[in-house]
């Protein structure tokens, strides 16, 4: 079967959103450990923007940092690795294309990367945090951005196409 330009481009464009997306997170993290490990941080725009260099052990907002480490590398090396096998392979098989596409992938590039820093050293390098006085967000990256966008776009796809149409849904399988 012959690939249409159409669907090269899209697939080119995807696949330059990964390895961009996991490149941008490499760099920062890689010069987050530079320039802020050992330091306190420093606070930006009147403290509405903080960079430390912080290393998670766990999860999102460091749930199972407490965790043996052995328990840890199961849980969150072996565990973050099969979820992002069974993505791709339910985004495959799906085709999900377009907005649906874009998202997942946004969401497995920070899954990968983020990924990398556990399968090398255990924990994952964080380094911004935002927020007003005591309302703040955890201390994130740019991977867990791509995360966090790429699980919006899904849902708010998925969500868009519920009940509102009578096409089919791009997160529904094709025929």
């Amino acid at each position: 079967m012959i690939m249409t330009a159409g669907r090269s481009v899209s697939r080119f464009v995807l696949v330059l959103a990964v390895l961009g997306t996991i490149g941008c997170d490499r760099v920062t993290k890689h010069l987050a450990e530079e320039a802020l490990a050992g330091t306190a941080g420093r606070p930006y725009l009147a403290d509405t923007v903080w960079l430390g260099y912080v290393e998670n052990r766990g999860g999102f907002l460091s749930v199972g940092a407490g965790l043996s480490p052995a328990l840890r590398t199961v849980v969150f090396t072996g565990g973050t690795a099969l979820t992002l096998v069974v993505l791709i392979v339910v985004a495959i098989r799906y085709k999900w294309g377009g907005w649906p596409a874009i998202g997942v992938a946004l969401f497995i590039a920070g899954g990968v990367s983020n990924w990398i820093d556990r399968a090398v050293r255990g924990s994952v390098v964080d380094f911004l945090n935002i927020g007003i006085g005591p309302v703040r967000t955890g201390v994130f990256n740019v991977a867990d951005v791509a995360i966090m966008l790429g699980a919006a776009i899904v849902v708010f796809v998925g969500f868009r196409h519920t009940h509102t149409s009578e096409e089919p849904s791009p997160l529904q399988p094709e025929g």
